[in-house]
């Protein structure tokens, strides 16, 4: 604190408002030239506007920070005709709105079998038993004392695009690409956990089980939980919200989302996949021949283009920036190629900041824009060399009777109004 007088600091901020006033005279002049040469000028900056002459809200009046009324419609969005119920439905992040690789907390999209589960730390238990040496019983603080790592991955729904199989159907990255996320989670190893209880030798999977009341659970294989899988109580540096698993939940890298099993309770071991109704019949990829892929558990290489897109179209001719999101649970991405023309000809990507095992990465394509129609396409390439197909190269392999794992170029075609609107090519 400076030690002066309050009436001290008013005063002095009436003399700056004073001066930003003289100052204004100098920018009426500069404007007023502007005016002589056949512009207008602008009293957003001409004139002193009321958030300069008034005191905002002070250091308490927003105890837990929130975006400016000017971002309210940044939310997620659902689309109620999916399914029966909201308890059991999703809702989607708002691709178009964001930057960066990192998703904030509140705007990562749901997925709920039963809705969300309300649990006091206090009460939560986690109990790991089945193929085991010891049993054992954790409290959350437990596994807070526990060695804990922090590490950012990208969640993806099997789902995600599923709409898309059959052509074009919904209007926006938000809802075509929307049922992913990308954040820093905070946990502990699971391999950690499984070391102190002891697996047998011959437990070769496990059964992880939700608090919520669907009961959800899943079958997961010993290789895979004891690589990179973790228990996380955390997410973005605070505790998980309540929509995604608080107070704990499974992340299973690079794996499709229905695995990561939120508000888990319950780790059994055995040796062989528990059955679950859903999984056999739900979580399989059907396949044009009536077989069924089962296990594809790993998601493959995809990218999208969020702006421009149908809920970003562009507004402006001249300088203008296309951008993306690209990733894959193989591994890294590598590069991304960008078209402008539907595909005839392709161009490099830029990638900026950090490039990340199984996390998002955020791409860039300076464009001038001269009103001409564009069919705009992305292309991810992933460090195992595997390149992203176009949806007919999957439909060709896959047929149209799955909703999962589909992980095809998108295509979005930009008007010579700017519009845009997801289509088809071919």
């Amino acid at each position: 604190m400076s030690g002066k007088p309050a009436t001290d600091i008013l005063n002095r901020r009436r003399f700056l408002g004073a001066a930003g006033l003289a100052g204004t005279g100098a920018a009426l002049g500069v404007a007023s030239a502007f005016a002589g040469a056949g512009g207008k000028p602008d009293p957003l900056i001409t004139e002193v506007q009321d958030w300069n002459r008034f005191l905002g809200d002070g250091v308490q009046s927003r105890p837990y920070g929130t975006p400016s009324k000017f971002e309210k419609d940044v939310v997620r969005r659902d689309v109620s005709w999916l399914t029966a119920s909201p308890e059991s439905s999703v809702n989607f992040t708002p691709l178009h709105r964001l930057d960066g690789i990192i998703t904030p907390s509140g705007l990562c999209f749901e997925r709920h079998h039963g809705g969300i589960a309300e649990i006091d730390p206090a009460d939560h238990r986690l109990m790991i038993n089945g193929l085991v040496d010891k049993p054992l019983i954790f409290t959350m603080e437990d596994i807070r004392r526990m060695p804990r790592v922090n590490k950012v991955y990208f969640l993806e729904c099997a789902a995600n695009s599923g709409m898309e199989w059959r052509g074009a159907q919904l209007n926006g990255c938000q809802f075509t690409h929307g049922m992913i996320h990308n954040v820093m989670y905070t946990g502990v190893p699971l391999k950690v956990l499984l070391d102190e209880a002891g697996l047998k030798p011959n437990a070769k999977w496990l059964m992880l089980e939700g608090a919520d009341a669907a009961g959800m659970n899943r079958s997961l294989p010993i290789e895979k939980a004891l690589n990179d899988v973790l228990i996380a109580f955390a997410m973005n540096g605070e505790a998980l919200r309540p929509e995604q698993g608080y107070p704990l939940r499974a992340v299973i890298p690079g794996w499709e989302g229905n695995l990561w099993v939120k508000w888990l309770r319950r780790i059994e071991a055995g040796d062989q996949p528990w059955q679950t109704r859903e999984e056999t019949s739900k979580y399989t990829d059907l396949l044009a021949d009536g077989r069924s892929r089962r296990h594809t558990f790993v998601m493959d290489a995809k990218s999208v283009v969020t702006n421009p897109s149908p809920q970003a179209p562009l507004k402006y001719k001249g300088r203008n920036v296309l951008t993306g999101v690209a990733w894959s649970g193989r591994g890294t991405v590598k590069r991304v190629d960008v078209t402008l023309d539907g595909g005839r000809n392709w161009q490099s990507a830029r990638i900026d900041g950090p490039v990340l095992d199984k996390s998002l990465v955020r791409f860039y394509v300076d464009l001038d824009w001269n009103g001409q129609e564009m069919m705009i396409q992305s292309r991810a390439m992933d460090s195992t060399g595997y390149v992203q197909p176009t949806k007919e190269e999957l439909r060709k392999v896959r047929g149209v009777n799955s909703i999962y794992h589909n992980n095809g170029i998108q295509t979005w075609l930009v008007r010579a109004d700017g519009e845009t609107e997801n289509v088809e090519i071919g």
